[in-house]
């Protein structure tokens, strides 16, 4: 793994008061922290002060594994037992003070995309990826763990000042408050005020789709070609994807980024809080329907309805808005139905172990 900045302390890799107090807490403190920077077939790559190492969990944590949530991520804290000058075990996961998710595929299956972030760029590019409805549902994604989102509009060489301007004037009426950072790594446009942005110590997170650009930038970041990007296609004008696992890289000024395979899909998981922090104008006038359960889709005395009708909300964003409320609503009711299968299982499991019990006692008896 590529690691630029120097590391002496595992301050520089983030570490912080939040995660000691967890580790004193949960009486880890006889063990080496170290942070989980890559991710490989089961395997994972971690770094401490002491240096780096190819680690693997316990056969007992996968044992009491319940899902992906319970195995380590990228940005991870992680105690740890060395076994060599290159190997190690990982012992357990301290706490995640944030973490990113999505819903996976088309099963009711979370993915965790890094933990432990406190800025999430979201890119996109102005070729043929600039879409509002998806800055808002990355948005909503990073905003339910208390991630910072800031936006990367990758790609400026390709559009006229006028055009651009007109773009930034959209993401700024539609998403007010939220940084916007403009970049090209063409014309080298914006990449100073990127660099500027990163802080020391803090860990950031590249999420967009295939093609937008977010190896290239890191590669400008780091000052070097250590990520592999693909030539650009003639038919699409786009970058090919080469980016297949998520890592973790260490830039001279002491920020840490982490690359990303480009997301297809972007599901919703439990982020309600987070859609309605997105959609704060939304729920400032959800707060004045008639009703306390309204939906905003048919109800009478709905501000939301009025809104739209009366062109004050944009019909583009409640759209949008209702879309994603009624997704995190949905993996919410199907992860309760399964939890309530799994707690159903654990019954009958329960109660067949007490019924072979019952019955080699009742044999003994007869022997």
């Amino acid at each position: 793994m590529y690691m630029k900045g120097v590391i002496e302390t595992i301050e520089d890799l983030g570490y912080n008061a939040f995660f000691e107090s967890n580790r004193k807490e949960l009486k880890l403190d006889g063990f080496l922290v170290a942070r989980v920077t890559a991710e490989h077939k089961g395997a994972y790559k971690v770094r401490s002060a002491n240096g780096e190492y190819l680690a693997k969990i316990t056969g007992k944590q996968m044992f009491n594994a319940v899902s992906r949530e319970d195995y380590p991520a990228v940005g991870d804290w992680v105690v740890i037992t060395e076994l060599d000058k290159d190997k190690a075990v990982i012992q357990g996961i301290l706490p995640r003070k944030t973490i990113i998710k999505r819903k996976h595929g088309g099963k009711n299956e979370t993915q965790i995309i890094a933990a432990n972030i406190d800025v999430a760029f979201v890119i996109e590019s102005l070729d043929r990826d600039y879409n509002l409805n998806r800055f808002e549902r990355y948005l909503a994604i990073a905003k339910e763990e208390g991630v910072e989102p800031c936006i990367i509009l990758n790609k400026i060489d390709l559009i006229s000042k006028e055009g651009l301007d007109l773009k930034l004037a959209q993401i700024r009426n539609r998403l007010p408050g939220v940084d916007v950072i403009p970049t090209s790594i063409v014309t080298e446009k914006g990449l100073d005020e990127l660099k500027r942005y990163i802080a020391k110590g803090k860990t950031y997170c590249f999420l967009g789709s295939s093609g937008v650009g977010k190896s290239s930038l890191i590669n400008k970041l780091i000052g070097d070609e250590s990520i592999k990007t693909g030539d650009i296609g003639l038919g699409t004008g786009r970058g090919k994807h080469t980016t297949t696992s998520r890592e973790m890289y260490f830039l001279e000024n002491g920020g840490l980024v982490i690359d990303n395979p480009g997301m297809r899909e972007v599901g919703i998981t439990d982020a309600k809080e987070g859609v309605e922090n997105v959609f704060d104008e939304i729920t400032i006038l959800a707060n004045k329907c008639k009703f306390a359960d309204c939906t905003h889709t048919h109800e009478p005395g709905c501000e939301v309805l009025l809104a739209v009708k009366s062109g004050k909300l944009e019909e583009d964003k409640y759209s949008n808005y209702i879309g994603l409320k009624k997704e995190a609503e949905y993996y919410k009711m199907t992860e309760f139905e399964k939890r309530k299968k799994d707690r159903q299982f654990g019954k009958f499991v329960k109660n067949a172990k007490k019924e072979l019990r019952s019955y080699r006692h009742k044999n003994k008896q007869w022997d």
